[in-house]
């Protein structure tokens, strides 16, 4: 039961370290990940509130619609969740973006997100991960539950998943990365998350997952 609703995903979903001001030979590590997250290091960092917060930062214009993007902040700000920037040196070697369970918040690897179609893919595959911790009860706890059956995640995202995250946290990695590919479909959670809707009443609860939101008293 533990294994299966509780997972910190080693690129995606970390619990606090201790904060301390970090040196050079710091970055790229989890010392500096987690000086992040708990937003004790803020050199550089930046929040997110618009599409055009990005064009500023970078000097350009994307190549994408910027609906789904803009909605997507506001849904997750809705749901208590903030969206930041932040510089590589923050970020473990090829990590794109982070979501933080005790901060609600996550951010995004400003080496990567002038590209469009990354920008869109870490903001919902990270957004995802807010709505598995809105599917554990409420988003203002440390834990995460998967939202849909394992069986309903495509097989492609499942082989993608394998060769990429180690096996104790596939079910929740494998569907962020779905997620991440298909257009509102994180953003149409993260709007319940947001809502006086409970997660669990629109989208139907894994047998483990609505058995753990009853021994929480989640669920009567």
């Amino acid at each position: 039961m533990k294994k299966l609703l509780l997972a910190l995903a080693l690129s995606s979903v970390f619990a606090p370290v201790i904060a301390e001001p970090i040196k050079p030979s710091d970055y790229n590590t989890l010392h500096a990940m987690g000086c992040m997250l708990l937003q004790e290091c803020t050199d550089g960092v930046i929040e997110i509130k618009s599409m055009r917060d990005l064009e500023k930062h970078y000097g350009q214009d994307y190549t994408i619609s910027p609906v789904e993007f803009n909605e997507l902040i506001k849904a997750s700000n809705g749901a208590g969740v903030k969206v930041y920037l932040a510089p590589n040196k923050y970020f473990l070697a090829m990590n794109r973006g982070v979501y933080h369970t005790v901060g609600n918040n996550f951010f995004l690897n400003e080496d990567y997100m002038n590209d469009s179609a990354q920008l869109m893919s870490v903001m919902r595959h990270e957004g995802w991960h807010a709505v598995q911790d809105c599917m554990a009860g409420t988003i203002n706890n440390t834990m995460i539950a998967i939202v849909h059956d394992e069986d309903d995640v495509p097989q492609f995202w499942k082989d993608i998943a394998e060769d990429t995250y180690p096996a104790n946290v596939l079910p929740w990695e494998q569907e962020a990365m779905w997620a991440g590919r298909v257009e509102n479909m994180t953003l149409n959670a993260l709007r319940v998350c947001g809502s006086d809707k409970k997660l669990w009443e629109v989208y139907e609860p894994t047998p483990l997952t609505r058995k753990y939101l009853v021994e929480q008293g989640y669920i009567k």
